[in-house]
């Protein structure tokens, strides 16, 4: 897909970058992503990936701006207050980069229309903040074919990984699936709300900003991605750490019968 001489201006640093270059522009500028959240995680991924000329992004989220959210949801402003999300981040991307496309999908996603609404992407980017939706993504993901970069965040930390388990690993094996890390969600009130237990703002620009390098890292293809790994974020020790996970062949989705 080619670049206009003003993109070319505009990602001149891209395209001076070994490992991205020309071809690698062109690899986003004609990638699809959609994105689960315009909230805390999905901020930060809207504004990179836009920034870096992903060619559409979508974005799902039928919630409206609050008050609260601006501590974190830097997409937001003051005067977006009261207003959907979908909307917000519309008019923040167009202001960013006016060569992306922005297509808005002002619903909650679920398990009964995630399916239909990912096959039109070509990866995923979770930042949804319940557990429900992790689980729906993801499956659908699984039985779309679609990578999944996914991550959450708690009151101080944070994890991150990419979900490629359509595929099979280096060993044979299929790669793990969401599943195989969680294999069920924590009973009802275990996990406190972000309402309840609060969240460090700049955690989830942290977190946002390293999926949306995964997801460029996924589209133009340098360097080892997150499949099997878990990258865990202490913003209390400041320790970043990497935890290995495989196939579980117990998994619903792709575990080996009977």
């Amino acid at each position: 897909m080619a670049l206009s001489s003003e993109e070319v201006e505009r990602y001149a640093r891209h395209i001076v970058l070994h490992g991205v270059g020309g071809p690698g522009q062109q690899k986003l500028k004609a990638a699809r992503v959609l994105v689960i959240g315009a909230g805390g995680l999905g901020s930060p991924v809207l504004q990179y990936l836009a920034a870096a000329g992903v060619g559409t992004l979508g974005v799902v989220d039928d919630d409206e701006v609050s008050l609260s959210n601006l501590q974190r949801q830097v997409l937001h402003g003051t005067p977006d207050v009261g207003r959907p999300k979908v909307e917000s981040a519309a008019d923040a991307i167009g202001r960013l980069n006016p060569h992306v496309r922005f297509v808005a999908h002002k619903f909650r996603l679920t398990g009964e229309n995630a399916r239909a609404l990912i096959s039109d992407y070509d990866l995923v980017a979770d930042g949804s903040d319940n557990f429900e939706t992790r689980y729906a993504v993801a499956d659908a993901c699984f039985h779309e074919k679609r990578p999944l970069v996914t991550a959450a965040v708690g009151a101080f930390d944070g994890s991150l990984t990419t979900l490629r388990p359509f595929e099979a690993g280096p060993d044979g094996k299929p790669n793990p699936t969401y599943r195989c890390l969680f294999p069920e969600p924590p009973p009802a009130g275990m996990v406190p709300a972000c309402s309840e237990a609060g969240v460090l703002g700049a955690l989830t620009g942290i977190l946002g900003t390293m999926m949306a390098l995964e997801v460029i890292r996924e589209i133009v293809g340098f360097g080892e991605n997150l499949v099997g790994r878990l990258l865990l974020v202490d913003t209390r020790a400041m320790r970043f750490e990497t935890m290995n996970y495989g196939w579980d062949p117990s998994n619903p989705l792709n575990g080996a019968p009977g």
